[in-house]
């Protein structure tokens, strides 16, 4: 029997997590923490129990994993908090590969990071802790991903690539090989990179 699991936000990314978690069969879902959804609708089935308020309690009663299902569009501070607030709680934080990606058997990945479906994860790379890569996005060898980075749908690293802590990397957009992405960046979708850039840089 599968450990239960509960997940903490209930929008449009939660419904590409509860996906991934019931496909590949790593965890029964217990329910959704929300604020800002009703106590009682359901999200793809699921059931919002509250807000994060209710998570003290729910870790008494012995659900002791937790997922955060946040999306970020380049904001990555707020699952930042949201990863602290549930580690000072006491949960565990899993990785959630959804079946459907390819992630060669020498990736090192960090607690409560999501890997979706389609994605690719080549050889020598290391990713950081509650990282995002996303749909159909592909991180080529030997990069080097921060914590609490988003690659999102699309997106595409060459190899080599370093990427900072809370960046974003918009949909669609193509990093070459061997640059740097700084801390809190900004890559706006659809663009090539072509040169590194700076911590907190906002690049279109």
């Amino acid at each position: 029997m599968a450990d239960k699991i509960i997940l903490v936000g209930g929008g449009g990314h939660c419904k590409v997590v509860i996906d991934a978690i019931q496909k590949s069969g790593s965890f029964e879902i217990y329910g959704i923490a929300d604020s800002s959804l009703p106590k009682d609708e359901t999200v793809l089935g699921i059931k919002v129990l509250g807000d994060d308020t209710i998570l003290e309690e729910l870790l008494k009663d012995g659900i002791k994993y937790a997922f955060i299902s946040v999306g970020s569009i380049g904001n990555c501070g707020v699952r930042k908090k949201i990863y602290e607030n549930l580690k000072d709680i006491g949960f565990e934080l899993p990785v959630i590969i959804h079946p459907n990606a390819v992630k060669a058997s020498d990736v090192e990945t960090g607690e409560g990071t999501f890997v979706a479906a389609g994605a690719v994860i080549n050889p020598g790379t290391k990713i950081g802790k509650n990282v995002i890569i996303n749909t159909r996005s592909s991180v080529d060898h030997d990069c080097a991903i921060g914590d609490f980075v988003h690659i999102a749908p699309g997106a595409i690293l060459s190899g080599g690539v370093k990427v900072g802590d809370e960046a974003h990397i918009g949909t669609g957009a193509k990093v070459i090989q061997s640059l740097e992405i700084g801390k809190r960046a900004f890559i706006c979708a659809g663009i090539t990179i072509t040169r590194n850039i700076d911590d907190e840089e906002k690049a279109k």
